[in-house]
């Protein structure tokens, strides 16, 4: 709409085919139908093995250095079945630590093979004390603490991680 020009007959232009109302009520609609779906994704997503079946985790990405650095510091919640997949250009033994993390959490190191390396359960907020992978690891998953054990995520799952281009799972 244009600023300064009446309301007078704007009705009437939004009648075209179909009808204002109905446009107006579809738009609605397929807002609403968005808003309330749980069965999709919004961005990439993890896919993890066990014997318990395959859980997939919607996650925010750890790319740059300063995302890597910063992680899930100073955050208050995640999503029950979210996470943060870190991803690195290298294949090295990993440390980390909860320093200004106010969530428990799980590390799941994972390996240049999409193999799970071990896994850090139910970590301490604000510790300074290392975390560290067993072997090389080339990916990072941080989920809530309780996500590995409640699922059967042990060292040995495989992990489908998600095409960085696309965000779905890729092979």
């Amino acid at each position: 709409m244009t600023p300064n020009r009446p309301l007078t007959g704007r009705r009437s232009e939004l009648r075209g085919s179909g009808g204002w109302r109905a446009r107006c009520l579809a738009s609605l609609l397929v807002v609403a139908t968005a808003a309330g779906c749980k069965g999709a994704a919004a961005g990439p997503v993890v896919e993890l093995s066990s014997e318990h079946g395959t859980v997939r985790v919607p996650v925010e990405l750890a790319l740059t250095r300063e995302q890597l650095g910063r992680g899930l510091m100073w955050r208050d919640d995640l999503a029950s079945d979210a996470g943060m997949l870190f991803v690195f250009a290298d294949d090295v033994a990993r440390s980390f630590w909860m320093k200004n993390t106010p969530l428990p959490l799980d590390i799941v190191f994972i390996d240049a093979a999409s193999k799970v390396v071990n896994v850090a359960e139910n970590t301490t907020p604000f510790s300074t004390a290392p975390i560290r992978s067993t072997a090389p690891a080339r990916y990072v998953l941080e989920v809530n603490a309780g996500f590995a054990r409640r699922n059967g995520i042990v060292a040995g799952s495989k992990v489908t991680l998600p095409d960085l281009s696309t965000g779905e799972p890729g092979k």
